[in-house]
């Protein structure tokens, strides 16, 4: 007892001297640190924007509990995402990334507010602005950055680039406007047919909204009450084309018609957690499908070669960030209910910082694949066999 007591007090003490200079003890750190966490809040409950409402009696609740231990992990995978994407963008200007790049700064608070309302075990899939979601989905910012360099160490093996990562329960990734649509009804039904209670998530952003592919998958879930949650990201802009041009009707929540649907604050993780918990419960009750509309905002233009300001203004650009950014409306909640202190988010930032500088590292000096890796994968699970090349005589091996 009186040893236990002995290594207390030293641990308590200011510090020891090594080489004449003050250092404060490890032990003295974790005491410190402790008392500073100790101090805040565990949790605390929000007001929440009221959803907007088709063809439903009621919506999610108009309140929310957030955990701190929730909250300091959204904040984290939204800023990681963040500075994941702006490293993109200079990767790309220095003409490392090349081809098609989507970025996704601005919609965190979708991704991660959809991943927060399911479960691991439930399917997404999405367009071509997709890095976000990869992430959501367990894939690491290295194995991201690495597929938009185009190396071997990739998720899809440098052979998918920006708008084809894939990962468990998440497929893709597609660069045909809406044509992941259809596909999602597609995984809804196979859901529904293996009776595993499992929803399929299926993003689309406004430019897609009109397309006719979408309603007649809207029809065919509808039909056969597929649990599948139809989300329009609704980011104001189909490439440059605002969506008060681009569309008769705005109201994109409504336009399932015969499905139920909820219009929702894309810009807060918040609200987007809890509309999303309310949609997946209608589908896993045997309703049928239903839509979500998220009002969101992209901070870049439609793609790297749009440079997002002749269509819009600076000004209109800042005004999104100085007043409905996702990562700071989180933060500031933290903070100003005693959640989280500047020094823990300051620290988590430079972690972040951190990860995806490595990961840029990593992805501007993994090497590319080889020639021979070129025709692999194109069957699952078949014996080796030759491929022609772009002449008769090139042949190429195709490996399962």
């Amino acid at each position: 007892m009186q040893n236990m007591l002995t290594v207390i007090a030293n641990a308590l003490k200011g510090g020891a001297k090594i080489n004449g200079a003050q250092t404060v003890s490890e032990g003295s750190r974790v005491v410190i640190s402790a008392r500073s966490f100790a101090n805040l809040t565990p949790q605390a409950r929000f007001d929440i924007k009221r959803c907007d409402l088709h063809r439903l009696d009621e919506g999610p609740s108009v309140q929310t509990v957030l955990t701190r231990e929730d909250g300091l992990r959204y904040y984290r995978t939204m800023q990681t995402m963040r500075r994941m994407e702006l490293k993109a963008d200079q990767l790309y200007k220095q003409k490392i990334i090349r081809g098609f790049c989507h970025l996704y700064d601005g919609q965190e608070a979708c991704a991660v507010g959809i991943e927060a309302g399911i479960n691991p075990t439930d399917h997404l899939i999405t367009a071509y602005r997709a890095h976000g979601y990869t992430y959501t989905r367990g894939v690491s910012v290295k194995e991201i950055m690495a597929e938009l360099t185009g190396r071997r160490g990739g998720v899809a093996k440098g052979k998918g680039g920006s708008m084809h990562m894939y990962a468990k329960n998440f497929y893709g990734g597609n660069g045909i406007v809406g044509a992941q649509v259809p596909l999602g009804a597609g995984v809804a039904l196979a859901c529904q047919y293996q009776g595993k209670n499992e929803v399929c998530v299926t993003l689309y952003g406004d430019g897609a909204a009109n397309q006719g592919q979408i309603f007649e998958s809207f029809n065919m879930a509808a039909l056969w009450k597929l649990p599948c949650i139809f989300i329009c990201e609704n980011n104001k802009y189909g490439m440059g084309t605002s969506v008060e041009r681009a569309s008769a009707s705005t109201d994109y929540y409504k336009r399932g018609d015969y499905i139920p649907g909820l219009r929702v604050d894309g810009m807060d993780v918040l609200s987007v957690r809890e509309a999303t918990r309310f949609a997946a419960d209608y589908c896993r009750s045997g309703k049928g499908p239903i839509l979500m509309e998220l009002q969101t905002y992209r901070y870049h233009g439609h793609s790297m070669s749009d440079p997002g300001v002749s269509y819009r203004t600076r000004e209109e650009i800042q005004e999104v960030r100085s007043k409905s950014d996702p990562i700071t409306v989180l933060k500031d909640r933290m903070i100003s209910n005693n959640m989280a202190n500047l020094e823990e988010i300051k620290d988590i930032d430079a972690e972040i910082r951190k990860e995806i500088e490595e990961a840029a590292q990593f992805a501007t000096s993994d090497p590319e694949p080889p020639l021979e890796d070129l025709c692999n994968h194109i069957f699952y699970n078949d014996a080796p066999l030759e491929i022609r090349g772009t002449n008769p005589w090139m042949k190429l091996k195709s490996i399962s």
